[in-house]
């Protein structure tokens, strides 16, 4: 997904199942994290590089 096609969602999901927040209000943020760097096309892809570090949620008992 594109950096343009973000500004169109409030929501994404993640490749492990879990879903992060968009927030376009003043720039683009996922989470909590800001946008620093878009559009990186690769040969599966294309990267998004963020000022942070998602983790996902904790789930008991595994």
């Amino acid at each position: 997904m594109r950096a343009e096609d973000l500004q169109q969602i409030d929501e994404a999901p993640t490749v492990e199942g879990s879903v992060v927040a968009i927030d376009h209000a003043d720039g683009i943020k996922v989470n909590d994290f800001n946008v620093v760097k878009t559009d990186i096309l690769t040969d599966n892809g294309i990267i998004h590089v963020i000022d942070g570090v998602l983790m996902p949620a904790l789930v008991a008992g595994h």
